[in-house]
């Protein structure tokens, strides 16, 4: 009988002691502050602890073509990560993360410190990232790092300009793939720039 009364009790009380806790990042990391064109931004996770997915980002089908579940990695030598390893790019000047999703996408919501570079026009986009013009195309001898994001996992559009910048010339064990891409960053509740 006990064990009843503790079980409905646990049903009964769980959610509404849910809703007080705090939603970190990681059990030490609230929040962290990354540099933007328009100043610092803060990413949190939503504190709502009701919080769920709707519209677009909740959608589990898509018809493929085009919207295939992309690989692990788009090509060799490029290392794919998740959310803790993008916060950190996303602190370090160093690096650019690249919102690789067309400029519609993107004015709908992106990732805060990301720079929109479409994947059509990532190319023309090398010069920014240290790459030299060159007789052959581009001399990339002193690339920086980059990470580049999408829509999520069933997104071609970082895997083919990831693919196109190597081609060109760019290093591959500068790139980092962010899989996950606007799907999986809304499915945890982390903070989206025009939201």
């Amino acid at each position: 009988m006990f064990r009843l009364v503790a079980v409905i009790l646990l049903l009964v009380a769980g959610p509404a002691l849910a809703q007080d806790k705090p939603v970190n990042i990681r059990p030490d990391l609230a929040e962290v502050t990354v540099p933007t064109p328009d100043g610092p931004a803060r990413i949190a996770r939503i504190q709502d602890n009701a919080n769920e997915l709707s519209g677009e980002w909740a959608r589990t089908s898509r018809a493929c073509p085009p919207f295939c579940v992309q690989p692990m990695s788009p090509a060799e030598g490029v290392t794919t990560i998740g959310e803790l390893e993008l916060l950190e790019m996303l602190q370090d000047p160093e690096v650019v993360v690249m919102d690789s999703r067309t400029p519609e996408w993107f004015a709908n919501g992106s990732i805060p410190g990301a720079v929109n570079v479409p994947y059509t026009q990532v190319i023309d986009y090398l010069g920014e990232l240290g790459c030299e013009p060159d007789f052959d195309g581009w001399d990339c001898a002193a690339p920086k790092r980059v990470a580049l994001f999408c829509n999520g996992n069933w997104c071609g559009q970082s895997p083919t300009a990831i693919r196109n910048m190597i081609e060109a010339g760019y290093p591959a064990d500068h790139i980092s793939y962010y899989r996950g891409g606007m799907q999986a960053w809304r499915l945890l509740g982390l903070t989206v720039t025009h939201d």
